[in-house]
């Protein structure tokens, strides 16, 4: 079955472009998820239209991440924790706990875009870089203070 994309589709192609699927996987999981459409004469024409629609879809896109990322690039957030001998934390600072410092600013971000390399066990000043879009990154600043 030959289909055209409406969307990107990982290892298949990106939008506006033809290709050849097996009828199920086109009938069954592209077409139901408005994911393609049937490469038919008409169809073929509307191409440009459909890389419009798309571009239109991910300018919007853009610009929503730009103003979460603008927001993010404005805070400076501070997580208190518990500390021992020589400030070590009991625990840890992870990306969920960030997750939910940013979701107390309003700012809703899944834990998996908050790109710690490992987590925070030591008390200081942090850049947390926070990826809001598969090219847009934003840098939290955040502090871990003892807990008095």
């Amino acid at each position: 079955m030959k289909v055209i994309l409406r969307e990107d589709v990982a290892d298949l192609g990106s939008t506006g472009q033809t290709v050849e699927v097996k009828d199920g996987y086109g009938r069954n999981y592209l077409l139901p998820r408005n994911l393609a459409i049937r490469a038919t004469r008409a169809n073929l024409k509307a191409i440009g239209e459909i890389e419009k629609q798309k571009q239109t879809r991910d300018r919007k896109r853009r610009r929503e991440a730009d103003v979460v990322k603008d927001r993010i690039e404005k805070l400076s957030l501070s997580i208190e924790v518990l500390v021992g001998e020589d400030d070590k934390l009991f625990g840890s600072v992870t990306n969920g706990d960030i997750a939910e410092l940013l979701k107390k600013e309003g700012v809703i971000v899944d834990k998996r875009a908050i790109e710690l390399e490992s987590p925070i066990k030591v008390l200081g000043i942090y850049t947390v870089p926070v990826a809001v879009d598969k090219d847009v990154a934003a840098n939290l600043k955040l502090w871990v203070i003892k807990k008095s």
